[in-house]
């Protein structure tokens, strides 16, 4: 069986790229390291976004387990437009409806869709690839997961906890989804 972890990164200070964990985000990687722990399961691959705030929130795991983090440019977070964006979050509402809808400079929903379902595809295809942690950000999770649930979109996306902890699995049916961070 086949199973990924999706990863939204822990609280950080911004969006910025280059953004830093918050102090509370420190405590919720360590939280998210005994997490991942207590699931007492050998992961074969740890997959991050660049953004300074995803790598940080997998890094206390990944060295306590003596997991390389492997960076996948394909997993930062959606552009909603190269320029400042007022009303930001009524364009992004948009977006989950209409997904060909982008802003210039922007990338639609189904432009980061095709783009994380790449990273999908290139894991199902790897057979040593069974049990693997993706970080990302909760617009692209959310856009992720959508993929095996349409019925995921804008609420789903506002609904997303810092950190928030998906997984998808891979048996002889359709794949599952569920979120295992509020049981935690």
């Amino acid at each position: 069986m086949k199973r990924i972890f999706l990863v939204r990164h822990c609280l950080a200070e911004g969006q910025h790229k280059d953004s830093p964990l918050t102090t509370i985000g420190m405590r919720q990687a360590i939280l998210l390291s005994q997490f991942f722990d207590k699931q007492e399961i050998v992961f074969d691959g740890v997959i991050s976004s660049p953004y300074l705030r995803a790598i940080e929130s997998i890094k206390p795991f990944a060295e306590s387990n003596k997991l390389e983090i492997k960076i996948d440019n394909r997993l930062q977070e959606r552009i909603l437009s190269n320029e400042p964006v007022d009303d930001w979050l009524e364009v992004l509402e948009q977006s989950f409806t209409e997904l060909d809808f982008k802003l210039p400079g922007g990338e639609s929903a189904n432009d980061a869709i095709k783009r994380s379902n790449e990273v999908f595809e290139s894991i199902e295809a790897n057979t040593d690839m069974n049990n693997v942690i993706l970080v990302s950000h909760g617009n692209l999770i959310s856009l992720m997961l959508k993929r095996y649930d349409q019925s995921i979109g804008f609420d789903e996306w506002k609904n997303l906890n810092n950190p928030d902890v998906y997984l998808v699995e891979f048996g002889d049916d359709n794949p599952s989804v569920s979120c295992l961070w509020e049981k935690y």
